[in-house]
C-alpha cells in the first residue's frame, strides 16, 4: 500500500513538474473539441402515434360464416415489415430523397441512413404504434414520418386480399379437377351398373334375397304343377269310368264347384304374386293360405251335402262333355304351369351360377361408390370453401374490420432534440483535463528525474548519504509565485470558457 501511495505521489510530482505542457494540451484539446461540438448540425425529430382499432362489429357477426382474419397479427406483421427495403425505397421516392443521389453508392448510403434513423414502436395491449425519425432538416423529418404513416395504413388495409385471390384461384382449379373426377366416377358407376345389371341389388333387395325369392317361387310353381296334374288325373279317372269319390276321402281339387274353384284360383294367383316378393312367413301370404284352406273346407262340406249323384247315366250325359272340357282346361293349366316351372328353374340356375361372382361385383361397386362419394364430398367442401375464401378476402380489405385513428400527427419540429451540446461540452472539458494530465505524465516518463532520495536509492541501488535543500532567493521566490498565479489563471480561464460556452448553449 505504501509503495502504491509512493508511486502515486511520484506521478503527481511528475505531472506538476510539466504542468505548463499539460495546460497547453488542455487548452488545445478543449478549444478544438468545443469548436467541433459547436459546428455539429442540429438534429430534429418528429413522431406520429396511431391507434389501430381491430374490435369491429363485423368480426363477431361473421366469425361463424367464414375464416375471420387475425387483424392483430396482420397489423403487427405490417408494423415489423414497415422498414423493409421496398417500403424505404418508396419513402425515398415520396419525399424526393432519391433526387439527391448521383450514384448507386450514394443511393445505398441514403437508404442505409434512412433505415437506421427510423424507429417503430408499439404496445401489444392497446395497439398503439409510434413512428419517429431524426434528421437535420425539420421539413424532411415530417415528410418521412407522414410517408411511413401512409404506407402503414395502406398496407394494413390491403391485408391479405392478394393471398385470398390466390387462394380462390387455387380452389377454382381444384374444383375443376374434382368436377372432372366426379364426372369420371359417375360414368364408371353407370357403366359398371349397366354391365352387371343382373347381379346388382334391385329396390333394396340384395342378391341373396333374389336367390331366396327365386327358390320359393320355383317350389311354389312345382307344388302348383303337382296339384294341377292330380286334378287332371282325377278328371281322366272319371272319364274312364272310375267311380268318383265324393266322401271325405275325396281331394278338394277333384270336386267340381265352379264358384269356389274360381275364388281359389284367384287366391292362388295372388299367392304366387306375393311369394315373388315375400317369404312364407309374411302376414299377407299366411292370410291368403288360410283363406284358401277355408274355401277348400267349404267345398268339401258342400260336396257332402249333395251326396251321391242321382244321375246313373252321367257318363252318357252332358256331364261327360263337361268333364272332357274340364280335362282340356286341366291339360292347358298343366302345360302353363310346366312352362312357368321351367322358367323358374332356368332363372334359379342362372342365379346359382352367378352367385360366386356376386361378392366381387358388390366389392367393386362399393369401391366405385366410395370413390364417387369421396370426390363428391371434396367437391362440395371446395364449393363452400371458395365462397368462404371470397368472403374472407372481401372481409380482409374492408374498412369496417379495423379503423385507424391518428393520435399524434407528424409536425415540423421547431426545436432540435440534439445534439446534447452541454453534455458534449462537459465531455470535452473532462477529456481536455485528462489529456493534459496524461501528456504531463508521459513527458515525465520520457524525461525522468529523481524526485526523492528513496527513488534515487531504489533506482541506483547505492546508499544515499544525505540531501541538499534548495535555497530560493527572493527574486526566484517572486518568479516562482508569479508562475503559480499564471498557471492558476490559465486553468481558471479554461473553466470560465467552459462556463461561457455552456451559458451560450443554454440561452440559445
Amino acid at each position: 500500500m505504501e509503495e502504491i501511495i509512493s508511486q502515486l505521489l511520484s506521478s503527481l510530482k511528475g505531472i506538476w513538474k510539466y504542468r505548463w505542457q499539460a495546460i497547453i494540451v488542455m487548452w488545445l484539446v478543449a478549444t478544438l473539441g468545443w469548436i467541433r461540438v459547436a459546428t455539429l448540425p442540429d438534429d430534429y425529430q418528429t413522431s406520429a402515434r396511431v391507434f389501430v382499432d381491430t374490435q369491429g362489429i363485423l368480426k363477431p357477426l361473421l366469425s361463424g360464416m367464414t375464416s375471420v382474419p387475425n387483424l392483430e397479427q396482420q397489423v403487427s406483421i405490417m408494423s415489423r415489415t414497415l422498414l423493409s427495403r421496398p417500403n424505404v425505397e418508396r419513402v425515398m421516392r415520396m419525399v424526393d430523397l432519391d433526387l439527391h443521389a448521383q450514384t448507386p453508392r450514394d443511393r445505398e448510403m441514403q437508404l442505409d441512413e434512412l433505415m437506421s434513423k427510423i424507429k417503430i414502436g408499439g404496445t401489444s395491449s392497446y395497439d398503439i404504434y409510434t413512428i419517429s425519425y431524426n434528421n437535420k432538416n425539420p421539413k424532411l423529418v415530417r415528410d418521412v414520418v407522414q410517408a411511413l404513416l401512409t404506407i402503414f395504413v395502406e398496407g394494413s388495409f390491403k391485408g391479405k386480399k392478394g393471398d385470398s385471390q390466390k387462394a380462390v384461384q387455387f380452389i377454382d382449379d381444384q374444383i375443376k379437377s374434382y368436377e372432372d373426377k366426379l364426372i369420371a366416377a359417375e360414368n364408371n358407376v353407370k357403366d359398371f351398373k349397366l354391365k352387371n345389371n343382373f347381379l346388382l341389388p334391385r329396390q333394396g333387395i340384395d342378391y341373396g334375397s333374389q336367390l331366396l325369392m327365386s327358390s320359393d317361387a320355383l317350389n311354389t310353381a312345382r307344388l302348383e304343377l303337382l296339384e294341377a296334374e292330380q286334378a287332371r288325373n282325377a278328371i281322366k279317372a272319371q272319364i274312364s269310368g272310375d267311380e268318383p269319390v265324393l266322401g271325405t276321402e275325396l281331394a278338394p281339387a277333384n270336386i267340381d264347384n265352379p264358384e269356389i274353384d274360381g275364388r281359389i284360383s284367384a287366391l292362388n294367383k295372388n299367392l304366387d304374386a306375393l311369394r315373388m316378393q315375400y317369404t312364407e312367413i309374411h302376414p299377407d301370404i299366411v292370410a291368403a293360405k288360410r283363406l284358401v284352406a277355408q274355401l277348400e273346407e267349404r267345398k268339401l262340406a258342400e260336396s257332402k251335402l249333395r251326396g251321391a249323384d242321382p244321375d246313373p247315366g252321367k257318363h252318357y250325359s252332358p256331364m261327360l262333355q263337361q268333364l272332357k272340357v274340364a280335362l282340356t282346361e286341366a291339360d292347358a293349366r298343366v302345360a302353363g304351369i310346366k312352362a312357368r316351372v321351367q322358367e323358374y328353374e332356368q332363372r334359379n340356375a342362372r342365379l346359382l351360377a352367378q352367385s360366386n361372382a356376386v361378392p366381387e361385383v358388390e366389392s367393386q361397386l362399393a369401391q366405385l361408390n366410395r370413390d364417387y362419394q369421396i370426390n363428391k364430398e371434396n367437391y362440395e367442401k371446395l364449393i363452400g370453401r371458395r365462397e368462404a375464401a371470397k368472403l374472407s378476402g372481401d372481409l380482409s380489405s374492408t374498412t369496417e374490420m379495423m379503423s385507424f385513428k391518428i393520435i399524434d400527427p407528424p409536425t415540423v419540429p421547431l426545436t432540435p432534440v440534439g445534439p446534447n451540446r452541454p453534455l458534449l461540452y462537459s465531455v470535452v472539458l473532462a477529456g481536455a483535463v485528462l489529456s493534459g494530465a496524461a501528456a504531463a505524465l508521459l513527458i515525465s516518463q520520457i524525461r525522468p528525474t529523481f524526485l526523492s532520495p528513496s527513488q534515487l536509492r531504489e533506482t541506483t541501488g547505492l546508499p544515499v548519504l544525505g540531501t541538499v535543500s534548495m535555497n530560493w532567493t527572493p527574486v526566484e521566490q517572486v518568479k516562482r509565485r508569479r508562475g503559480q498565479y499564471v498557471f492558476g489563471a490559465a486553468l481558471s480561464v479554461l473553466f470560465l470558457a467552459y462556463g461561457g460556452v455552456m451559458s451560450a448553449t443554454l440561452l440559445h
